[in-house]
């Protein structure tokens, strides 16, 4: 099975190719859209110049498509780039998000391909501890959720997250696995990596109750 994969960087893409991989399929291909609006409705935007240097820690071809990121439109671009790949399906790390499930099934509808979700509907803290268990170091760099404020940012998933995100999830009500942007991760190493990505400089935006760590440099090693 060739397979490429949406990616981001962050936590949920990247075990979404662990779990192919490990199933025996092909990834062919990393893609990547880079949207020029920060509050895209379909794909991330935070440290997504990582994504190129990520791919290469892992080993695999990267392709990327700049979108200008308006609602509804913004899944042709993800069309464009996928129609010219000899593919099987496209995987994603989607967890709970209808939205973009059911967007990137059309596009595949259309394309005579399959979609993949690894990650659909599994409970949400066992995600994350597997995660965790597994080896991979994600890392968090926004938030913007009651709870989390900036000492969260540069903060790892590990097993005290575990326990402090369970609280605030009982207390505010917010999504575990930050599915509703109540934080975002990138994955700087685990058991696919072939290099781990370290964080040479990094600045901190923070307004009101939500920000963003930003890195500024960074090198594979």
């Amino acid at each position: 099975m060739n397979v490429a994969s949406l990616f981001s960087g962050g936590k949920d893409s990247v075990f979404s190719i662990y779990i192919a991989k490990q199933w025996g399929w092909n990834i062919t291909h990393l893609v990547t859209i880079i949207p020029k609006k920060k509050n895209s409705w379909m794909f991330h935007s935070l440290n997504i110049d990582q994504t190129k240097k990520i791919a290469q820690a892992l080993d695999i071809q990267y392709i990327n498509k700049i979108s200008e990121g308006n609602k509804e439109e913004e899944v042709e671009d993800l069309k464009d780039i996928l129609r010219d790949l000899e593919i099987d399906g496209i995987i994603s790390g989607a967890i709970d998000s209808e939205y973009q499930r059911t967007r990137i099934e059309k596009i595949c509808h259309d394309l005579k391909i399959k979609s993949f979700t690894p990650l659909w509907h599994k409970d949400q803290m066992k995600i994350i501890d597997e995660q965790i268990k597994a080896g991979f170091k994600n890392m968090i760099v926004g938030v913007s959720a009651f709870g989390l404020d900036e000492k969260w940012l540069g903060k790892y998933l590990d097993k005290k997250f575990i326990n402090d995100i369970g609280k605030l999830s009982k207390k505010y009500k917010i999504n575990i696995a930050g599915e509703g942007g109540e934080y975002e991760t990138i994955t700087l190493d685990g058991p696919i990596f072939k290099k781990k990505l370290i964080i040479d400089t990094y600045s901190i935006k923070w307004r009101r109750d939500s920000g963003f760590l930003n890195i500024e440099e960074s090198h594979l090693e």
